[in-house]
């Protein structure tokens, strides 16, 4: 077994290998990124901007969006300049922070995906006793244990890879430093790693994705009580949340669950979490939802008022 230390750095493959492909897409990825980042950026002001923030759906959707530009600021640059780039060389040492990061910033949002469907079931079933569940101090807790628990799952990550022997290859082929991806380059035998992985990551995303359908299950079921308009709004509200619930753990369930001889289209699954899913909460949230609307006017136009006065 050689020392992990022969491979310095590492080549990523990437997401294509045609030169006149990579140009249209650098084009692509670069205008996701400026409406990832112009988009998460207004809903984030509009709602810290408002009356909002008092409403713990709109408080977690402002983490969210945060989170969001986080995520994809650690993963889309890199894939931007990779496109143009003749040389795609990441050292060792980047390429683990750049695996923490994602771990970590993904994970963090999935949690609060899964407290922001908390918020809906309490709101919908629970109506009366509403503002004392969801205070804003057990908001405070469920984001903490969104980072805590992120924290651990991204550092066992990591600290497992570390640990592993890269003697050569050193090709990644992906577009970011993904465990999967570096487990094929190791040169010792990786089936307990792999067996961690799903465990790790594939286990819990599927696990947490399954409570989040339940969660919704018991909200449609409460709803058949309701009024015609309050199930109405229910349901818009909660169709915004299911779509970008869909778009997030679908992608990671079906890229860390099946063991790595089965998956050959990791690359584009993962674009569905690191670029589509980002992209689109804005338009998801702001779209179908009055509330943001009302909001994103009243804000923008105060600022713009006070601009040219």
């Amino acid at each position: 077994m050689e020392n992990q230390n022969n491979v310095t750095e590492f080549v990523l493959l990437g997401l294509f290998m045609n030169e006149e492909v990579k140009m249209i897409c650098f084009v692509i990825f670069l205008l996701c990124y400026f409406a990832i980042f112009f988009g998460n950026i207004i809903i984030f002001i509009t709602i810290t901007c408002s009356h909002l923030i008092q409403q713990p759906m709109y408080y977690f959707l402002c983490h969210l969006s945060y989170m969001d530009l986080a995520y994809t600021s650690t993963v889309v640059p890199r894939l931007i300049r990779d496109l143009i780039a003749k040389q795609k060389y990441i050292s060792y040492n980047c390429c683990m922070t750049q695996l923490f990061t994602a771990h970590f910033l993904s994970g963090v949002e999935m949690f609060i995906l899964v407290s922001m469907a908390f918020d809906r079931y309490v709101a919908i079933c629970k109506p009366l006793h509403y503002m004392i569940i969801v205070n804003r101090q057990r908001c405070n807790i469920m984001l903490l244990m969104a980072w805590v628990v992120a924290f651990w799952h991204a550092i066992s990550q990591m600290l497992m890879v570390i640990r592993l022997p890269f003697c050569g290859p050193n090709q990644v082929d992906h577009y970011i430093c993904d465990v999967k991806a570096l487990l094929k380059l190791v040169c010792t035998d990786t089936r307990i790693p792999n067996i961690l992985v799903i465990a790790n990551t594939g286990m819990v995303v599927l696990a947490t994705f399954l409570v989040l359908v339940a969660s919704y299950i018991v909200i449609l079921y409460n709803l058949r009580n309701h009024s015609s308009e309050a199930r109405r709004k229910a349901l818009s509200t909660c169709a915004s949340h299911v779509m970008v619930v869909v778009l997030f753990f679908v992608p990671c369930i079906a890229t860390y669950i099946p063991p790595p001889s089965a998956s050959q289209n990791d690359k584009e699954f993962s674009m569905f979490y690191t670029v589509i899913a980002p992209m689109m909460n804005p338009l998801i949230y702001t779209l179908r939802n009055t509330e943001m609307k009302n909001a994103m006017k009243k804000v923008w136009s105060t600022k713009m008022f006070l601009k040219f006065k």
